[in-house]
């Protein structure tokens, strides 16, 4: 699909990316929930994107992941936290699919432009 691609889709291709990449984030904090000295870990999703923003269109994403902070800590030394990491999960879920209907208007747009234009 890279004949249809315009500007909105190239930033909203990274936006989908950086999601996606944060969901597999909580995903893996949730699949340690029980694990012995397991650390949270997430991204500053507003300026990664901010970052992302500034990238070429194949530059890899590489966000900074960073280990979240002020989370109450158990006797295991793992800190996460069912509720924060299931709200987060939600957010992105969220997230994703505002990406994927922005993406489809753009389609449609275009799809609008070229039949008008025949």
């Amino acid at each position: 699909m890279s004949w249809m691609q315009t500007p909105l889709m190239s930033e909203l291709e990274k936006y989908l990316d950086l999601v996606a990449f944060r969901q597999g984030l909580v995903s893996a904090n949730l699949a340690n929930i029980d694990t012995p000295g397991f650390r949270t870990h997430d991204i500053d999703f507003a300026s990664e994107l901010r970052r992302a923003e500034g990238q070429l269109a194949d530059e890899p994403l590489n966000p900074r992941v960073r280990e979240v902070s002020g989370l109450i800590e158990r006797p295991d030394g793992n800190n996460v936290n069912l509720d924060r990491e299931s709200l987060a999960l939600a957010r992105t879920q969220l997230q994703f699919r505002m990406g994927v209907e922005l993406i489809r208007s753009e389609i449609h747009r275009l799809q609008t432009a070229i039949n008008e234009g025949s």
